[in-house]
């Protein structure tokens, strides 16, 4: 093994702010789980923003590796509510593919950290105690354990390139249709659907170069993509967890250029969805039981207007046979 580096030439590269120099010192240390070291580095690069130094991307760099492979007690000194600002996405989440909330949660505390941690942990499977949830901060008010209705989430793999995800839709057909006029269906004011549809894009259109739209007719699916006003579209029928699993991987990321928002925030955003098209919304959080069988009552559909595929695209439709009324989803970013 290398010999460590002292902290006294450790500032003096700080001092000059080398920040290749810097970034290989976290490697290393990194590789020889210096995991002390590698802290140290952290706080002060961190500290160093304060002279002008621009020592940020280190500290992030460091914060991430703390988070991704360090063991618990150590991984828990860069769980708090100020670290991970600028990392390529949440630390809770980042955390959660090599920690187990057992290992975490006796170090971490009851913060808004922790709770994203312990949903992190419960989309991949850990079962997370009740008395556990009951004591950490509301800040995520649906259950952490899955419901029978919802999808297998679609995860973020993290490792020291990146993060990476798979979107998560099945190979469809998709069949040309021929859509109606537009004043053949009413456009129904519906906005809760619509913000609830826009705060789930929010990574997207306020960090990014993305749009979003929600339109809700007295209509069937069709009428409802025809008040969209493409020319000429395409669908095909999926299920409800599929419309569902794409809706959180879209609110989960950050979408071209947005960082990266986590799972949790995603499967709350789809939760949130839901219970604003079904009329859920205003005793929140609806029970799972109540949101899965008014869900279960959905039609939904993916479609296009016959652009290329792939890219960060969200296009659905869904219908509600027993109310009348059809709402049309869609959502671009572009690189």
């Amino acid at each position: 093994m290398d010999e460590p580096v002292r902290d006294d030439v450790l500032d003096e590269r700080i001092h000059r702010a080398d920040l290749d120099d810097l970034v290989r010192l976290v490697d290393d240390r990194t590789a020889s789980r210096d995991w002390p070291g590698l802290l140290r580095t952290r706080d002060r690069c961190a500290a160093a923003v304060a002279t002008g130094r621009q020592l940020w991307p280190v500290a992030t760099l460091a914060e991430y590796r703390l988070a991704l492979w360090a063991p618990d007690e150590w991984c828990a000194r860069v769980l708090d509510e100020e670290s991970g600002r600028f990392t390529i996405g949440p630390l809770s989440e980042v955390a959660a593919m090599h920690h187990t909330w057992t290992g975490l949660s006796r170090l971490i505390g009851d913060g808004p950290t922790a709770t994203y941690v312990a949903h992190e942990r419960a989309l991949r499977g850990e079962e997370i105690p009740d008395d556990d949830l009951a004591r950490l901060a509301p800040v995520i008010d649906i259950p952490a354990s899955l419901a029978s209705w919802e999808p297998s989430y679609a995860l973020a793999r993290y490792d020291d390139e990146g993060v990476h995800i798979d979107r998560p839709m099945p190979p469809v057909t998709l069949t040309d249709v021929t859509l109606p006029a537009v004043d053949t269906a009413k456009r129904v004011d519906d906005d809760d659907t619509a913000l609830a549809f826009g705060q789930l894009l929010e990574t997207w259109t306020e960090r990014s170069n993305g749009r979003a739209e929600a339109i809700c007719v007295e209509g069937d699916h069709l009428d409802a993509i025809a008040h969209l006003g493409p020319q000429s579209a395409r669908l095909a029928e999926i299920t409800t967890g599929d419309a569902i699993g794409l809706l959180a991987w879209a609110g989960a990321s950050g979408g071209a250029h947005g960082r990266r928002r986590g799972a949790a925030i995603g499967r709350f955003g789809a939760w949130w969805l839901l219970a604003a098209i079904t009329d859920l919304g205003e005793d929140w959080p609806p029970s799972p039981d109540a949101l899965g069988d008014a869900a279960g009552g959905l039609r939904w559909w993916a479609w296009d207007a016959h652009e290329p595929d792939g890219g960060w695209r969200v296009r659905l439709v869904a219908s509600s046979v027993d109310d009348g009324l059809s709402w049309v989803f869609s959502a671009d970013d572009v690189e």
